[in-house]
C-alpha cells in the first residue's frame, strides 16, 4: 500500500511537470490529479490553499533540483570560464531529450520555472518571491564558482546575474526556435564574457 507522503509527492512532481511545460494558468487541478494518478480529495488534503501553494512547492522542488544539477556540473572542471562553458554545453544537449525523459522530473533534463514566473509575477507576491528565490539561488551558484576561480565578489555577482539571464534567455529561445544553437552560441561567449 502507498504512504500518504506519495501521493503528496506524486501530485507535486506531475504539477511540476506540468507547469515547466504548459505554465500556470493552462494548467488544470483535474489535470495535475489525473497525471499525479492521485484521489480527488487527496490535493486540497495536502494543499488547502489550492493551486497556488502547489505552484509554490513546484518551484521550491525545481529550485533545489536545478541548484544541485548546476553545481555538480560547476565542480567537474576547476577554472570557472570552462566549468561555465561545459555546464552551458550541457544544458544543450539535453535540451532535446526524449519526450519521457523530459517529463521525470528527477532526471538531469532541462527543467525551467519561467512560464510560472511570465505568468505570476504581476498577480502573485508570493510566486514571484518563490520565483526570485530560486532565480538568486541559481545566480549564486556561478557567482561562487567565479569567487573561487578569483574574481571580486561585486564583479561575481555581476557575472553571475548575466549568466543566469543568458540561460533564461537561452531556454525560451531554444524551445521556440527548436534549436540548442542559443546554448552553443551562449557557451561560446563564456570565455570572452570572463577574460579578465
Amino acid at each position: 500500500m502507498m504512504k500518504k507522503t506519495d501521493t503528496r509527492d506524486r501530485i507535486v512532481e506531475a504539477a511540476t511537470v506540468l507547469f515547466q511545460l504548459k505554465g500556470y494558468h493552462a494548467t488544470g487541478l483535474n489535470e495535475i490529479l489525473r497525471e499525479s494518478n492521485a484521489p480527488k480529495g487527496s490535493l486540497y488534503y495536502y494543499f488547502p490553499d489550492g493551486k497556488e501553494q502547489l505552484a509554490l512547492e513546484a518551484v521550491n522542488l525545481t529550485k533545489e533540483f536545478v541548484e544541485k544539477t548546476i553545481k555538480e556540473r560547476l565542480a567537474k572542471i576547476q577554472d570557472p570560464a570552462e566549468s561555465i562553458k561545459n555546464s552551458i554545453e550541457e544544458m544543450a544537449d539535453l535540451v532535446y531529450a526524449q519526450k519521457d525523459e523530459k517529463l521525470a522530473l528527477r532526471s538531469t533534463k532541462k527543467v525551467s520555472i519561467n512560464l510560472i514566473a511570465l505568468e505570476t509575477a504581476a498577480t502573485s507576491e508570493t510566486l514571484r518571491k518563490a520565483c526570485e528565490s530560486a532565480f538568486n539561488v541559481w545566480q549564486d551558484a556561478y557567482t561562487q564558482k567565479l569567487i573561487e576561480g578569483g574574481f571580486n565578489r561585486e564583479k561575481a555577482e555581476t557575472l553571475g546575474l548575466v549568466i543566469q539571464s543568458m540561460v533564461e534567455g537561452a531556454i525560451i529561445m531554444s524551445l521556440t526556435k527548436k534549436s540548442d544553437k542559443p546554448f552553443i552560441e551562449i557557451a561560446k561567449q563564456i570565455p570572452i564574457l570572463l577574460a579578465q
